[in-house]
C-alpha cells in the first residue's frame, strides 16, 4: 500500500505558474502509473495528466495540454505537476492517484490509492 501526499497549492492570478508534488510512501512509486485529477465545486473529479509506469508516456486533458507537464522522480518518489499559464477554470482540488498497472487510466474508478488533494485557486 502507499500513501501519497500532495502539496504546493496555492492562491494565484491568471497567467502564473505553480508545481504541484506529490509524494509517496510506504511503497516505491516505480510500481504505480501516476496521475493527477482535479475536482472544482459542484464538478465531477476529472483527469488532468497521467504517467506511465512502464516508459514514462504522459497523457493529457485537452483542457491543459501545451500548459502542463507531468513527471516523475522515482528517487525521490515524487510526482510533480508543471503548471503554466494558469486560468481561472483551473480552480479546482488537485489530487494525485497511483494504480499498479503499467499504463495510465484515465478514470477516477482504475485507480487505486488517493492523495487528500491540494487546493489551486486562481483569481482573474
Amino acid at each position: 500500500q502507499v500513501q501519497l501526499v500532495e502539496s504546493g497549492g496555492g492562491l494565484v492570478q491568471a497567467g502564473d505558474s505553480l508545481r504541484l508534488s506529490c509524494a509517496a510512501s510506504g511503497r516505491t512509486l516505480s510500481i504505480y502509473s501516476m496521475a493527477w485529477f482535479r475536482q472544482a465545486p459542484g464538478k465531477e473529479r476529472e483527469f488532468v495528466a497521467g504517467i506511465s509506469r512502464s516508459t514514462g508516456s504522459t497523457f493529457y486533458a485537452d483542457s491543459v495540454k501545451g500548459r502542463f507537464t507531468i513527471s516523475r522522480d522515482n528517487a525521490k518518489n515524487t510526482v510533480y505537476l508543471q503548471m503554466n499559464s494558469l486560468k481561472p477554470e483551473d480552480t479546482a482540488v488537485y489530487h494525485c492517484a497511483a494504480r499498479r498497472a503499467a499504463v495510465v487510466g484515465l478514470h477516477v474508478w482504475e485507480y487505486d490509492y488517493w492523495g487528500q488533494g491540494t487546493q489551486v485557486t486562481v483569481s482573474s
